[in-house]
């Protein structure tokens, strides 16, 4: 399999790369002399192969990441993790919050698939929600919001979609890799997955803890000022497409979700 791997570049040196359903990130500019790179999520079940050629593509055969970073840990971003753990036996970094997800000690909750109207939402009863356990990989990121393997970015607290959920934050272009606090595709629905139609969207409804939290979480990205997001799911948004759209969610949010008895669990 060989990638025309420009079509994935998204800026100098951050890639996007979709797993079936899920996106994860390459990030360079990393490590104490910026020449290293970190993964961003590990993808759809069975997809550690995938992910590994992909980065090969970008970093070079036999090349590989410094130091892997969890948005967050459900199944479509952490299904490359066991294979790519053996083949690169890096550190994993998550929120402490998720933790329990990825030490074999907490399940995450059941899904809501009548939330929002769609076949995805439908099919997520089926969806693994089970904890894995990698612990023996597993760094707690740093409370003061840094991630030594990746300077110039800091990792910003967006619960709502998980109790745990991070966004990372790169101040000196005000790039922002969201993870599913938004996203830039419908999910619920299978056509707009397939087709990847691009329009801001709350995160996937069907696995949303919080809405109260969601909605703050987006507040809190919004203010960043971002210039380009790259999201767990859709494609990257930036410029007056990405104002206009973050304006029209949080509208949206507003007017269908806060105070609605149907988005509190």
């Amino acid at each position: 399999m060989n990638l025309d791997v420009r079509r994935n570049q998204i800026t100098k040196d951050i890639y996007g790369y979709r797993t079936v359903i899920a996106n994860i990130v390459l990030v360079g500019g990393c490590g104490a002399e910026g020449r290293d790179w970190v993964l961003i999520d590990a993808g759809v079940p069975f997809s550690g192969s995938y992910i590994k050629h992909f980065t090969e593509q970008v970093l070079g055969s036999g090349k590989k990441p410094i130091a892997i970073v969890l948005t967050h840990a459900h199944f479509d971003h952490v299904g490359g993790l066991s294979y790519l753990l053996n083949e690169w036996q890096i550190p994993v970094y998550i929120h402490e919050q998720e933790q329990e997800h990825v030490t074999g000690i907490k399940d995450y909750p059941p899904p809501h698939p009548f939330i929002e109207k769609g076949l995805m939402a439908f099919l997520s009863p089926l969806y693994p929600r089970k904890a894995i356990n990698i612990h023996s990989y597993i760094r707690l990121l740093s409370t003061d919001g840094s991630i030594s393997e990746m300077p110039g970015w800091k990792w910003i607290h967006t619960p709502g979609h998980t109790e745990g959920h991070i966004s990372l934050f790169r101040e000196k272009d005000h790039v922002v890799i969201a993870g599913d606090a938004l996203i830039t595709v419908k999910q619920e629905s299978a056509l707009a997955v397939v087709t990847q139609k691009k329009e801001i969207h709350a995160p996937p409804a069907y696995f949303t803890q919080d809405w109260d939290q969601s909605f703050d979480s987006i507040k809190k990205i919004q203010n960043l000022d971002p210039s380009l997001i790259y999201t767990g799911h859709g494609k990257p948004m930036e410029g007056i497409e990405l104002k206009k759209g973050m304006d029209l969610l949080i509208r949206r949010f507003e007017r269908d979700m806060v105070g609605n008895e149907k988005y509190v669990h």
